[in-house]
């Protein structure tokens, strides 16, 4: 068993999970987040798009001896249901039979791996901490506690940059010689809309399906949660003739729905709550390389690799860096 210090900055999926591997081998290890601890406040809702777990996640998850308290939470989508324009819907599967994806709430899945990675005695968390400079030179590394502005420097001989597609830890090795970087954004922008539950909290559609409305340059898709409702995200150009720019006001959208998605209209009543309130947020690619400097940090996820939603992988891809990791890693 290890007793050494791990750091991870960033207890989002990948990191919360990296600390189940890390706290199973006996590391001491101290998680930081610049949000609040969802645990408390809740979920980081209004800007999500649903996960869909394939095997490659499955794996890692297998692997961290956690899937019986995550299976919970994912339901299994063993093929795609598309609704055209004209209101016909047409069944796709994915695979096999008895093969399949599985949708999972981002907020949910997250809740759920920090409540599993709390129960370690040898995991700790530190909620509203920002990273504020990771030093190249010397295994130390900063954090402001953003509650009080303390700010704290660390013995760090192990530091793991989970922290996402604008990583305060790649951004230091962004500043060394020879680092490679790439940042892209696509034309196009998403915004989280929801189809709630029925009444008696089953669902308005088929669970067991991810559902599309393909239309050429924008699209709606919808993805099953485990409390009836969906988790809905519509991808739409920010500029062009139709796009977000054109999307102004409570007639415009009506208008725009009643045009392209005609049918979701009767199974979204909140929809104009959710246009206004949930923000439209951008796609960023992120390609980088070194992943590490000198076998001390290391980027992960998002950090490392970020990738836009259309492929399914994001989620996936980090899960699967946890699962190569750990195979040469934890067992040294």
């Amino acid at each position: 068993m290890k007793n050494e210090t791990a750091i991870i900055v960033g207890a989002g999926l990948v990191g919360s999970l990296w600390a189940v591997f890390l706290a199973r081998r006996g590391y001491q290890v101290k998680v930081f987040e610049r949000r609040s601890d969802m645990r408390q406040a809740g979920y980081y809702g209004g800007k999500s798009i649903n996960l869909a777990m394939s095997e490659r996640g499955w794996k890692a998850i297998d692997q961290a001896g956690i899937r019986e308290k995550l299976e919970k939470v994912a339901i299994p989508m063993p093929g795609r249901m598309i609704h055209n324009l004209s209101g016909e819907v047409v069944f796709q599967p994915y695979g096999k039979e008895g093969e399949a994806i599985y949708s999972v709430s981002r907020g949910g899945l997250n809740l759920e791996l920090l409540h599993i990675a709390g129960a370690f005695p040898n995991v700790e968390f530190y909620f509203e901490h920002r990273c504020v400079e990771v030093d190249l030179n010397n295994p130390v590394i900063t954090f402001e506690d953003m509650k009080t502005g303390e700010v704290k420097t660390l013995d760090a001989p192990l530091i793991f940059g989970t922290d996402g597609a604008f990583s305060a830890v790649r951004y230091a090795l962004q500043r060394t010689d020879r680092f490679n970087y790439r940042q892209f954004y696509l034309d196009h922008g998403y915004k989280e809309l929801t189809i709630p539950p029925n009444a008696d909290g089953s669902h308005r559609m088929d669970p067991d399906a991810l559902h599309i409305w393909p239309r050429g340059n924008h699209m709606l898709i919808a993805l099953p949660n485990a409390d009836g409702s969906f988790t809905c995200t519509m991808f739409l150009p920010f500029e062009g003739p139709v796009s977000f720019e054109h999307l102004t006001n409570d007639a415009e959208v009506m208008a725009f729905f009643g045009k392209y998605f005609p049918d979701a209209i009767p199974l979204m009543p909140t929809l104009l709550h959710d246009f206004w309130a949930n923000p439209t947020s951008s796609l960023v690619t992120v390609q980088c390389s070194p992943w590490q400097w000198q076998g001390r940090i290391l980027l992960l996820g998002d950090a490392a690799h970020a990738i836009v939603p259309f492929y399914g992988q994001g989620m996936n891809a980090g899960f699967e860096d946890c699962t190569i990791l750990a195979s040469f890693f934890c067992s040294n």
